[in-house]
């Protein structure tokens, strides 16, 4: 029996439709506002919510999280409250209604779907997923339950909803409540209560199969393990040991997107939401993780091979000064010797976000062809004593062994910040770990390569001589560049005739890189679609009309100022404004 009858009143506000579903702390209802607009209402009970499912300041976690998004492939938050229900406290939240079928539900009609249309769909939950991902929000329960097809309009949208176990990157998993979680959607660590983005990355792996398939990866009959959940979890991890079976309509890009995303290991899966939609976009190569070897976190590729720097648009001075000081001098270390000129140790890249940090570096090494070695924050910092300058210690060793070999670090501002700062005693131990293995890595074959948003916030100690030897800056891309960007990314969509490559250019300063892939060619994609035509001028100018850069001004200002700085400029000369008179 319901809570709520049909008719009643909440809060003053809603008006009770029907009841449509009732969970384990809260029931689900259709209700009309005072607008008579039909809503989605979930109303928890106080009494059956778990102390883990509360912020620390006593309100319901999902509440707060839905509160903080605004998302095309999300629900759409729109008002909560408390009531008193004959004697009883609640608190409700009031969802948009979305008129349409959960995945599931189009799959008991359908068993599965074709590769476009799946593409499609988890094209929008990685939309949806990256959103949260920015704002530190995982999910914890991406399945095919929790992905609604909105009809309302002509194409249909995926959204995300019920935020049931959605839980904030911060947040302990300590005391994680997992009960209720789908096991053959969740990854192997979080039957450990750790959870990450890279779970949510597994889950999503995990639908794509389904969905192409009509089971989910590593199924087994769950019947016989109803009084165990110990063994049904064994069992389930013992499965995923076996090699994986596609149907032959799956082709092998496909299997090596969705086998990416389901490794056992965080690590060896895509590292973001992000970098998971450039793969199912042809932008990037799916490399499958080579075994690793035991006790260590390092992911070794093969020599990178690719279009190296052809493959990035504009940027000329900066490739051919990074060419000479550089790229020449790893691959002729006698003849830059014999003018008495040492190989770099290091290299340092920063600026902006979405000026292309991480895709200029990945070129780097397809520029170099060394062996490589890709690092963040994730695969190395760890909460354990020492196990991050363990973590460091092996990464060289294991770069050591498998000379010439590119270190990549991403973030390495959240790695290894200034000791000077009120950072971690762990993380200065960090840093000190680092400058040890950093002590000739030229001379050992190795050549570590960093980027950052935040330069200056960086130890000092790490962009002194002999580390990071050389700093390049990778600012807003200049008019050619944009010009580009701009051929590089409409030349492969149905395009218009007439598209003036330097007439949207000049319309597009002080925009980054990323914002003309995803905040100009993909909305203008969006929109010609809706109107099954093609991409034309006119779509793309009402586009950059309406979009801001996602770098405001000032922002991109003061990155010059630690330009000037990392550069070693005088600021205050360079700003003294000349004298007028005497």
């Amino acid at each position: 029996m319901s809570i709520l009858s049909k008719g009643q009143n909440i809060d003053n506000k809603y008006s009770v439709s029907f009841f449509l579903k009732k969970g384990s702390y809260a029931e689900t209802y259709r209700v009309q506002n005072e607008a008579k607009e039909t809503k989605f209402l979930k109303l928890f009970d106080y009494s059956k919510l778990h102390r883990t499912q509360f912020t620390e300041s006593g309100d319901i976690l999902e509440v707060e999280i839905l509160k903080q998004i605004k998302h095309p492939n999300l629900v759409k938050y729109n008002d909560s409250g408390n009531v008193i229900i004959d004697g009883q406290k609640f608190a409700y939240v009031v969802l948009d209604f979305i008129s349409g079928e959960t995945l599931s539900d189009k799959m008991k009609r359908e068993n599965i779907l074709n590769l476009y249309e799946t593409k499609s769909i988890i094209l929008s939950v990685l939309n949806g997923l990256n959103y949260l991902h920015n704002k530190q929000i995982i999910h914890n329960d991406i399945t095919n339950q929790n992905v609604m097809l909105d009809l309302s309009g002509k194409v249909a949208i995926p959204k995300i909803i019920d935020f049931g176990y959605a839980r904030f990157l911060q947040q302990s998993n300590k005391d994680f409540l997992k009960d209720g979680l789908n096991l053959f959607y969740t990854a192997n660590e979080t039957f450990n209560k750790v959870f990450s983005f890279q779970s949510d990355i597994y889950s999503v792996g995990a639908l794509y199969y389904h969905l192409l398939t009509g089971l989910p990866p590593y199924f087994v009959e769950i019947s016989k393990y109803k009084s165990d959940k110990m063994q049904l979890e064994e069992t389930i991890l013992e499965e995923r040991k076996k090699t994986l079976k596609f149907s032959d309509k799956t082709d092998e890009q496909t299997q090596n997107i969705i086998l990416k995303a389901l490794q056992p290991k965080a690590e060896n899966r895509f590292k973001s939401a992000k970098e998971f939609i450039q793969a199912l976009n042809g932008e990037m190569e799916v490399e499958l993780s080579v075994p690793e070897k035991k006790n260590t976190k390092v992911q070794l590729k093969e020599k990178k091979k690719g279009k190296g720097f052809s493959a990035i648009a504009g940027m000329k001075e900066l490739k051919a000064q990074m060419q000479l000081d550089v790229i020449d001098a790893l691959h002729n270390p006698e003849e830059y010797a014999r003018f008495g000129l040492t190989i770099p140790n290091g290299m340092l890249l920063y600026g902006p976000p979405g000026c292309g940090k991480t895709f200029f570096a990945k070129h780097f090494a397809e520029e170099v062809g060394f062996n490589f070695i890709h690092a963040n924050p994730g695969t190395l910092k760890s909460r354990y004593v020492n196990a991050t300058e363990e973590n460091i210690s092996k990464m060289f060793q294991e770069a050591e062994k498998n000379a010439p070999t590119i270190i990549f670090i991403e973030e390495i501002s959240g790695l290894f910040p200034s000791r000077d700062s009120d950072a971690h005693e762990m993380s200065k131990n960090a840093v000190e770990a680092m400058l040890a293995e950093m002590d000739r890595t030229g001379e050992k074959g190795i050549f570590v390569l960093c980027a950052t948003n935040y330069p200056d916030k960086i130890d000092t100690a790490l962009l002194r001589a002999g580390r990071l030897d050389k700093k390049f800056y990778l600012s807003p891309p200049d008019f050619e560049a944009r010009k580009a960007l701009f051929e590089m990314y409409l030349k492969v969509r149905p395009i218009d005739f007439g598209i003036d490559y330097d007439k949207l250019a000049g319309l597009t300063e002080n925009f980054v890189s990323s914002d003309i892939k995803d905040l100009i060619v993909d909305e203008a994609s969006r929109q010609a679609l809706k109107t099954k035509s093609r991409i034309t001028m006119k779509i793309l100018e009402e586009v950059i009309k309406n979009t801001k850069p996602s770098v405001p001004l000032k922002e991109l200002k003061k990155y010059e100022v630690i330009k000037a700085q990392m550069e070693g400029e005088n600021i205050e000369q360079k700003n003294e404004r000349p004298r007028i008179g005497f």
